[in-house]
Formats: structure tokens, sequence, C-alpha cells
């Protein structure tokens, strides 16, 4: 316990055991147990950008060689589009209904803001676009350290406007898990700012849409969850890159939801150490009159969309963001 904690009311908890919860599948208990092979390493210094630079291409690697079995369980064809500064992958599952080939869903990738571009952007995508049968996009946005805010964001909007000029806004569904969730957000907002029509549906799945991590689940989740076994601080300041952290365009937690929002799913776990994260945005679109479902896993890690494939809370998890989409996507 440091100086500050001190100065805090709280509750001391002693070292104990947390055993694996029984109530889910063995799939899940399995990843509980045995960390993935994208577990977060050491940080180099915020000011190390080389070392930075080093350390996003080794675990780029390690994580796009992870994401690559889904090229095999959802077979699907890759368009490459090239916009101003990057490239949006337009993603065909080969499970495409007939029924939805005039929606679409642009995904936006997670990896802390610092990693899963290139083919793991078009890895990340594929399994909701096979469980949604939907044509998808997904949006190989800059990062840095040589591409901090706003240009991730400024690449996502860019994406945004290039699919308005091809599909109807009400065709339209944003979906982002992790660092994806805060940029599909933020891109929504800054749409709706611009005066452009909001898209009909958003899923925010484990955002990261509070960048000063004050979240009672960055202290009670640190450690239990797997995938992030720490809390991102040296990551949001990279991405941030000096901006205000409270800027709603870096932690849209602090937005203004009641000028205009699109219904909204949110889906985190109880071992998430975003969890927070997800229930106060849930919170502030309630608040805001916006239509905003929940929906929280047991024992789920951050992000666990990316476990066992066949595991019955994946299936679930995709079954649920089906239905949504069925329900205000329009045809």
């Amino acid at each position: 316990m440091n100086d500050a904690d001190r100065t805090n009311t709280g509750i001391l908890v002693p070292e104990h055991f947390i055993p694996t919860p029984r109530g889910i599948s063995p799939q899940a208990q399995a990843w509980l147990s045995t960390p993935p092979p994208f577990a977060m390493e050491p940080e180099p210094p915020l000011h190390d950008k080389e070392g930075w630079r080093t350390h996003a291409e080794r675990g780029n690697r390690n994580i796009t060689t992870y994401l690559s079995r889904s090229a095999t369980t959802y077979p699907a064809d890759t368009v490459t589009h090239a916009l101003s500064a990057t490239n949006l992958y337009e993603i065909v599952p080969q499970t495409i209904s007939p029924d939805n080939d005039g929606r679409v869903i642009l995904f936006i990738h997670g990896g802390g803001f610092y990693l899963g571009g290139g083919e793991a952007a078009k890895y990340q995508a594929l399994p909701i676009a096979a469980a949604a049968r939907t044509r998808t996009f997904s949006i190989d946005y800059r990062m840095p350290p040589s591409h901090p805010f706003p240009a991730g964001l400024d690449d996502t909007v860019e994406a945004y406007r290039w699919l308005l000029e091809r599909y109807k806004p009400e065709n339209i569904a944003f979906y982002g898990p992790s660092a994806g969730g805060n940029l599909a957000a933020a891109c929504i907002l800054k749409a709706r700012d611009m005066g452009l029509p909001m898209p009909a549906a958003c899923v925010l799945h484990t955002p990261a849409s509070d960048m000063t991590e004050l979240g009672d689940t960055f202290q009670t989740n640190v450690i239990i969850d797997t995938v992030l076994v720490r809390r991102s601080t040296a990551l949001f300041l990279l991405y941030a890159g000096g901006h205000d952290l409270k800027d709603p365009l870096l932690s849209p937690l602090f937005a203004d939801y009641g000028k205009g929002f699109p219904p909204t799913i949110l889906t985190s776990g109880t071992r998430d150490l975003f969890l927070s994260n997800t229930v106060r945005v849930h919170r502030k679109l309630r608040q805001a009159g916006v239509v905003a479902d929940l929906h929280v896993f047991e024992g789920q890690s951050h992000a666990q969309y990316a476990g066992d494939p066949n595991a019955p809370e994946t299936k679930e998890h995709f079954d649920e963001l089906t239905k949504f989409f069925d329900r205000y996507l329009g045809k």
C-alpha cells in the first residue's frame, strides 16, 4: 500500500487464493487457468519511442500468429480499400446471408491502441462477421508511438464517411472491443458533432472508455484478469500524446450522450479489468435516455471473445450481438 492509498478509505484485502469458477464451461475454465500467449509484457519507458516500436512489433507478431487461426475457423473473402493514410479491409464471410447484403458492420480492432494492426485487424473481425453473417469492414487505424491521438480517431471517422457514401446509415453498425470500443464511441461522438448521420447500432465490448482509470475494477480485478494483468496507464498516456485524459474523445465516459447516440449493447465479464468502464458507460447512456443493453458474463476476463471459439460463452456472446443487430439494423 502506497502513501496515496493510505489517505483514502477502503478495505484491506488479505492475500488469498481465488479458485477458477466451476459454473462456466471447461473451455472458459481453461482460459482462466492458462494465460494467453499475448498476455501483457513489461512496457519500455514512456519517452523511449524506439523501444515502443520494437515492443509493438514483437507484440503484433505474437498476436497476429495467435489470431491467424481465425482464417481457417471463420473463412471469408477479403478486399483491401486504400484510404488517405491507411487501409480499410472488407470482409465477406462465407456464412453471409442474402438477407443481410444491404447492411454492414464497421469493426474497430482492439490491442491497447498500439497492437492489432495489419493482418491482425482482419483476423479480429472474422468472428463477428461470421456470426452476424454480415459484410464487415475493419479499419487498420494508425497507432502510436508514431501516430498518437487523434490519428486513429481520424482514420476511423474517415472509414465511417467512406461507408456513408455507399450504405445507408440505418444499415451500418459499429463494433469495437477494448481500444476499439473507445474508438467506436469516440468516432460516433465526433461524427455526431460534425453533423453526420448516426449509425443504426453500436457494440462496445469491454471498452477502454476511461483513461483516468478511476473505476472500481481497476483495483478489484487487477491480477485476476488473465489478459489485462495490470493497469494500462502507460498505454493510455502513449496514445493520448499529452492531451487531457478527460477529453471525451479520449475517454468517452465523460461525453454528453444526451445530444444523441445510437442503441448500444455493452458486454464484459466479472473478471474483466474494464468491467467498471463498461457498466459506467452503460449508466451514462441510460441516464441520457439512450437504448442500452448490458451483458456481463460469469468468470470472463478482458475481451474473452478471443478465447476458444467452441466455448458456449463465445457462442452465447455472438448470439446476443446478432439478435441486437437484427433488432436495430435495416435491410
